[in-house]
């Protein structure tokens, strides 16, 4: 099944880093909007394994935009909604699941032997607990965020502190709420940071590090930003 599965990739994958992909490991902080959509893409690509957390459940509000979120499964955690999709989208990937919220007292259990996460978390508060602990641990992520027809993204190497840049509240809710979630935005997101993350486990292209992707979908624009230490 793994040749003829993954042979839409071989174009932009070669073989060889499609096997390398499935020896990698990828956290994905937050199984929301973002996370749902970010967990499925890496499972269908190959990744060889994930670790999903987020102590969340599913709630009907969820269901406008949310790729674990059913009718059938609300009230049920997000990481188990994940794990019961992502087995019927790729048995093959090792999944880790943790219903519990993410801080610097499980970080370091939940980062073993990862090698790049994945930031889908809807608070900026928490973004630059995750900016830190992965400065911490020497692991890069991937940043993005979303709010109505806009979203973010960003690659941030260990001690970049790119988040710094970005937000001059470290204890703001983000914007999320006051902006809306439609279901296109966080699809459209959620695609630019596995994107990234791909080229970075592969070694391919030029990094979002030092810059950002802004996206501008009500006008269709999309900008790179290049961001500068104060």
């Amino acid at each position: 099944m793994g040749e003829v599965r993954y042979s839409r990739n071989k174009e932009l994958i070669s073989e060889e880093e499609q096997k390398k992909l499935s020896e990698c490991t990828v956290a994905v902080i937050g199984l929301g909007g973002l996370g749902g959509h970010i967990s499925e893409q890496l499972a269908r690509l190959g990744i060889g394994n994930l670790v999903l957390i987020d102590a969340d459940k599913v709630d009907e509000s969820n269901l406008n935009r949310q790729q674990f979120a059913t009718e059938e499964n609300i009230g049920q955690l997000k990481s188990e909604a994940a794990k019961n999709r992502l087995t019927k989208v790729n048995s093959a990937v090792n999944l880790k699941c943790y219903s519990e919220y993410f801080d610097e007292s499980n970080a370091c259990q939940i980062l073993s032997g990862v090698d790049i996460v994945i930031d889908a978390v809807d608070n900026i508060k928490t973004r630059f607990v995750l900016q830190k602990i992965c400065k911490d641990v020497n692991i890069p992520m991937v940043h993005g965020s979303i709010g109505g027809w806009y979203g973010q993204v960003c690659f941030i190497a260990p001690g970049d502190d790119t988040l710094n840049m970005i937000y001059t509240d470290k204890q703001g809710t983000g914007v999320e709420k006051k902006l809306g979630n439609p279901s296109f935005t966080p699809a459209m997101i959620a695609s630019a940071e596995v994107a990234e993350t791909v080229k970075y486990l592969l070694g391919k292209g030029e990094l979002l590090r030092g810059k950002m992707l802004f996206i501008d979908l009500l006008m269709q624009d999309y900008m790179i930003i290049k961001l500068q230490k104060d």
